[in-house]
């Protein structure tokens, strides 16, 4: 099913549907570096998200994660996040129902900030 935002989709979203291929997209929105990561994230693929992450806490204060595109994340993952926690002010926003799930048992929805939207997670 094709949606009015499809046009918009960072990640070349076709007939409503997003290919399931890895994908970052980084931009800065009000003085915080973004990152929408789309995908399944493990040990064998976190590499080029763990250095996207580097970079912006190398260059910005606060770093916004948008995980609404994560279809897959395990224990690499959430290290990582909470790791770059403790350099910067890391922010995550919309993360799917599997990955709200492991920050609940996991309690790391207790130490992350999480928000529902970019702009919420930005300011």
């Amino acid at each position: 099913m094709s949606t009015a935002d499809d046009s918009q989709n960072p990640f070349g979203q076709v007939n409503g549907h997003v290919p399931e291929e890895n994908g970052l997209v980084q931009y800065e929105r009000d003085k915080a570096w973004v990152i929408v990561a789309h995908g399944a994230f493990d040990m064998d693929t976190i590499a080029p998200f763990a250095e996207a992450l580097q970079a912006a806490v190398a260059g910005h204060a606060r770093v916004v994660v948008d995980v609404s595109g994560i279809t897959f994340a395990d224990s690499t993952f959430l290290n990582l996040l909470l790791h770059i926690n403790q350099q910067t002010d890391l922010r995550i926003v919309a993360p799917a129902p599997q990955l709200r799930r492991v920050l609940e048992m996991t309690g790391a929805d207790t130490v992350l900030t999480v928000q529902p939207t970019v702009d919420d997670a930005a300011r």
